[in-house]
């Protein structure tokens, strides 16, 4: 009976959060919800478990709901601050921005950001990386990993050495700009982990990208 009461509590308590923190993305046209409201179910959630199993009574269960949620919330507001201000430094350049969990991930089309089949960056890029860069130096409680990816054509060993190549360079580039190198890992995957399909050019040139997830240090 004290579980029933206990889940009910939690039940209400995410459906406030949720139905209160949904809104349109200025960017998609997309209804969204925010990843505060996310962090903050989550926290509240294991917060009212954890308050449950310790006190056992209704009472417990919503002061662990609520200390679960704002620690929960402080991670998801910090990082749903951080995507907005991405999201307006980089629109109209290509540059995609997904959400993928708690994480963000910028990707960047080869053909966008170096010369063909090099790992110089493109002079006209050099803005869109100082926004980044803007961003990133902000937002420092985060570590940054910088991955390179190419397509499938070619010779294997060489696609691997210019996806390592390109990730370099643009950590590199970001650490030119003040970005604390402890926070910054490079990574080349080659020809690994496609998003599209190799078989048409138009999937080979999508395939050809560096991608930035950036995720949030533990407080």
């Amino acid at each position: 009976m004290k579980l029933r009461s206990a889940l009910l509590v939690i039940s209400l308590v995410l459906t406030s959060l949720l139905s209160g923190c949904t809104s349109i993305n200025p960017y998609t046209g997309e209804t969204q919800v925010s990843r505060t409201a996310i962090g903050t179910g989550v926290g509240a959630l294991g917060g009212a478990l954890a308050g449950q199993l310790i006190g056992g009574n209704t009472a417990s269960t919503l002061i662990g709901a609520g200390i679960g949620a704002a620690v929960g919330g402080v991670t998801g507001n910090y990082m749903d601050r951080q995507n907005e201000e991405l999201r307006a430094q980089l629109q109209g350049t290509g540059v995609q921005i997904a959400r993928v969990g708690k994480d963000i991930r910028l990707i960047m089309p080869g053909d966008i950001t170096f010369e063909n089949d090099r790992s110089d960056i493109r002079s006209n890029f050099y803005n869109t990386l100082n926004s980044v860069a803007i961003v990133l130096n902000k937002f420092n409680n985060t570590t940054v990993k910088v991955a390179g990816f190419a397509s499938n054509t070619g010779n294997a060993m060489h696609n691997q050495e210019l996806s390592e190549q390109r990730a370099r360079t643009v950590a590199d580039y970001l650490i030119a700009q003040k970005i604390d190198p402890n926070r910054l890992m490079a990574v080349g995957y080659g020809a690994r982990y496609p998003i599209a399909n190799n078989a048409t050019r138009e999937g080979q040139a999508r395939n050809r990208r560096v991608e930035i997830t950036i995720h949030q240090l533990s407080n």
